[in-house]
């Protein structure tokens, strides 16, 4: 077995080591609970009776650097314990003989595909305070957005319905901390319809991104947002005048390097970048645009995700006349969307081909606005020459400073013209690309846009 294999076991077993004794303590403080409750008898405050264990080995290395007290440690493995341990809450499930129902204040649901007890906050809230009013309303402001557990997406609370009591959510470990949890590293969320975004990745570098100098001025300025935001907003205090996050709007022509652009500042900045799918974030059911939405953006804030939402004109355009209940809601799920995108205190990267298509008053926002032109014959020749730079064969007859100069494409129509031109030649049994094969991909490429001459 390799060293790697080696230590990654042994990281294993202390998370292990770790939450078992988590669990260890909850199996005591719900015998606690439930006994002294069923006996009618005094208990105090539980955390004192059943005091905490010192947080060890790996799982409490994750835990320390964000001081959570005892009892929203107690709460986290509370909504661990299905995943890891879930016999010790079948004891919840214990009945009211008197009324022939499971008991209201133990709170906690079930599903058809797993028959354990699976907890809600009020299962949270019997733990910490029994039937306390005073500890109960202290449990409720544990679970509010603005404290640890909810501020650092490490609980959910999922209301089955609307207008359901606070408490009748059920407490959930967001799926990035659960894996973080019980295996020491975090994972990549896949693409899904709960969280429509892929991470964009590239091959390429800074140094095969050709722009003109005005633009390369822009993302520099982006760049140097990033690598400075703590300063001018933490050690200069800024943060009083200024809003926190940036926004800005990358607009041109397709094919130009908006989403390159995108990508690479994420390589520079260290931080992943999101492409958001607008089709499958846009739902036809009322109010899943919203939770969608919503879950993204805590996932991307707690993680510190650049998010880039490309052909933004689709979801930011002039919102429509209101003639309908759908037109209004359609405005609502707009305004919603940039209110969020205005609050992210993270990078927001909206794209369009067409800067007229967003909706002005938003515009107006963005703290830049980057037009990425089509390249001018000398930036074109360089991007022609970039891609065939390889060890691919060029029959004698192609001039590519020809065809750089006398035929205006995008950098993204001249990679579809090489791939298109070296699929023809291979398939007419060449080694080398000849100047047939590209004409052949250019008249292609502005077929395709509507300008064959």
């Amino acid at each position: 077995m390799s060293s790697g294999v080696n230590l990654a076991h042994e990281q294993q077993q202390d998370i292990v080591q770790g939450l078992n004794q988590e669990l260890d303590w909850l199996a005591r403080a719900i015998e606690y609970r439930l006994t002294h409750y069923f006996q009618a008898t005094e208990t105090g405050d539980i955390l004192v009776q059943v005091p905490a264990p010192p947080l060890s080995g790996d799982y409490g290395q994750l835990l320390r650097p964000y001081s959570l007290e005892d009892a929203e440690r107690l709460l986290l493995i509370l909504a661990l314990a299905p995943h890891l341990r879930p016999e010790i809450l079948d004891t919840f499930f214990v009945k009211n003989t008197n009324l022939d129902r499971p008991f209201t204040e133990f709170g906690g649901l079930t599903s058809s595909q797993h028959q354990g007890f699976l907890p809600t906050a009020q299962t949270a809230a019997f733990l910490l305070a029994g039937t306390d009013l005073n500890g109960r309303l202290r449990t409720m402001a544990l679970l509010r957005p603005q404290r640890a557990l909810r501020r650092l997406q490490l609980l959910h609370l999922q209301h089955p319905a609307g207008h359901e009591p606070f408490l009748s959510a059920s407490l959930c470990v967001s799926a990035d901390w659960l894996q973080l949890l019980i295996t020491g590293s975090r994972n990549m969320p896949d693409y899904n319809m709960q969280f429509p975004a892929k991470r964009l990745q590239s091959l390429l570098s800074w140094n095969d991104l050709i722009l003109p100098v005005p633009v390369m001025q822009e993302v520099e300025h982006i760049l140097g947002w990033l690598q400075h935001q703590q300063q001018i907003m933490g050690h200069w205090q800024l943060s009083r005048n200024i809003s926190p996050g940036y926004r800005s709007l990358f607009y041109g022509p397709p094919g130009t390097g908006k989403t390159l652009t995108a990508t690479l500042i994420g390589q520079r900045a260290k931080a992943d970048v999101y492409r958001i799918d607008l089709s499958s974030l846009v739902s036809k059911y009322i109010g899943e645009t919203e939770k969608n939405l919503s879950t993204l953006f805590d996932q991307a804030q707690a993680r510190n995700w650049i998010l880039f939402f490309d052909e933004a004109d689709a979801l930011f355009g002039k919102r429509t006349a209101t003639h309908s209940s759908h037109d209004r809601y359609a405005n609502q799920e707009v305004s919603y969307l940039l209110q969020r995108i205005e609050d992210f205190p993270g990078m927001v990267i909206l794209a369009s081909n067409l800067k007229v298509n967003i909706d002005e008053a938003f515009a107006r926002r963005f703290q830049s606005l980057l037009y990425f032109p089509l390249p001018e014959a000398n930036e074109r020749l360089r991007l022609w020459q970039q891609i065939l730079s390889g060890p691919v064969q060029l029959a004698q007859d192609v001039d590519i400073r020809q065809l750089a100069f006398e035929h205006e494409v995008s950098g993204g129509a001249i990679t579809n013209i090489v791939r298109y031109a070296a699929i023809r030649a291979l398939q007419q049994g060449s080694e080398r690309i000849r100047a047939e094969d590209l004409l052949q991909g250019i008249n292609r490429e502005k077929r395709k846009e509507g300008s064959m001459v």
